[in-house]
């Protein structure tokens, strides 16, 4: 039986968990398998930053049936429970809100504990599949790791146990902090129309992906018009789905604006960095940018993270209400750079709080501990006696 298998499918959730990853790696004192949900093709981890942190190749791939959410999500569970048929640990792991996650549910079938990195988010918006999933594998975990405190009391109002959730920090600092200087290489990876088309000027990155903003035609034009209002160059690094709707809805982009296909992270970063300001409906770039000190407006009706809020490095755009006063926006963005701001996401420890906490677990059999605590009652109450 080997301690941890972690279970990861996305690109951004491998970058978010790559120094786990390397502190698991190197430590004596627990063994884990890295298993690929197939959520994403594993060409994704063929990335230059991959290669440059060594990121290590799974060690099982599940083949999976990516059709739509019903048969992703169905199929995980089906792998998970198969893998755990012939491989055992002491508990399983999960990072985020997507769809690989839901392969807790196979975990749980077997009885085997999980643990979710990334617990107690919450954006309280029931349109957001990741809502339904952050929730389901919360109250499934018996280890929760919460980003920040605010996490944790939304765990704890929902009735989960204070000992399962530990507050980490966001281990997304300990990478932008770490690899600050692999990130100023990420120019020598643009291509050139990018190059020659910001030069030295200043210019906004933007990036939509979300369905409730792109498969809403109402919601989506408000979006293209922002876009539009602005003079300042801007670059769109545009998912696939995103340029179909665009194609599909026969609304255009200003000449100011250079539409390119999706980047390695390297170059993204690089990007951010240099950009006067973002726009996106990201939640992961509006971290990014925080951290990093860039000012972002944010295109979301709801978000599960307001802190970004409450430090002022970003600005709330609602794509659901009549905008009418865009070149507003842009105002207030491009205000937002004369401030300075302390992010709340952490000190750059997360990752080694969250290994360290592992092998303390591990080493004492006591993942199953937290879900004894959490779910004890009295028997002698029971109609089950």
């Amino acid at each position: 039986m080997k301690d941890i298998g972690l279970i990861l499918g996305i690109r951004p959730d491998v970058i978010r968990a790559s120094k786990i990853i390397k502190l698991l790696n190197q430590s004596t004192d627990i063994d884990f398998d890295f298993i690929w949900s197939g959520q994403h093709y594993s060409e994704n981890m063929k990335d230059v930053f991959f290669n440059q942190l060594n990121t290590p190749k799974p060690d099982y791939e599940f083949n999976i049936d990516v059709t739509n959410d019903a048969t992703t999500v169905s199929s995980i569970i089906n792998e998970t429970y198969s893998h755990l048929e012939n491989h055992k640990y002491k508990a399983v792991m999960f990072l985020g809100d997507t769809n690989t996650v839901m392969g807790s549910i196979g975990v749980s079938q077997h009885n085997t504990p999980i643990v979710h990195i990334e617990g107690c988010m919450r954006s309280y918006d029931w349109r957001m599949p990741e809502e339904k999933y952050r929730k389901t594998i919360d109250h499934l975990s018996d280890r929760i790791y919460s980003y920040l405190p605010s996490y944790k009391k939304q765990g704890l109002n929902e009735g989960i146990s204070d000992s399962i959730i530990k507050v980490t920090g966001n281990p997304i600092v300990d990478i932008l902090d770490e690899f600050k200087d692999l990130f100023d290489t990420g120019v020598n990876f643009l291509d050139d129309s990018v190059k020659n088309f910001i030069k030295d000027d200043e210019f906004v990155l933007v990036t939509c992906h979300r369905r409730e903003n792109i498969l809403s035609p109402e919601s989506f034009e408000t979006i293209i018009n922002l876009i539009n209002t602005t003079n300042k160059k801007v670059v769109f690094p545009m998912g696939y789905a995103t340029q179909r709707q665009l194609k599909d809805s026969g609304m255009k982009l200003n000449n100011n604006i250079l539409v390119v296909d999706p980047i390695g992270y390297l170059e993204f970063i690089y990007l951010l960095k240099n950009s006067s300001y973002c726009l996106s409906d990201s939640g992961t770039v509006i971290e990014e940018a925080c951290i990093l000190g860039i000012p972002t407006v944010q295109m979301r009706h709801s978000t599960e993270r307001p802190e970004v809020y409450e430090v002022k490095s970003s600005i709330k755009f609602d794509p659901t209400i009549n905008n009418d006063n865009l070149e507003d926006v842009h105002f207030k963005a491009n205000e937002l750079k004369s401030t300075v701001w302390k992010h709340p996401f952490g000190d750059g420890t997360a990752s080694k709080v969250i290994v360290d906490d592992l092998i303390d677990l591990s080493k004492n059999n006591n993942f199953n501990k937290h879900a004894r605590e959490n779910y004890d009652f009295d028997i002698s109450r029971s109609f089950l006696k």
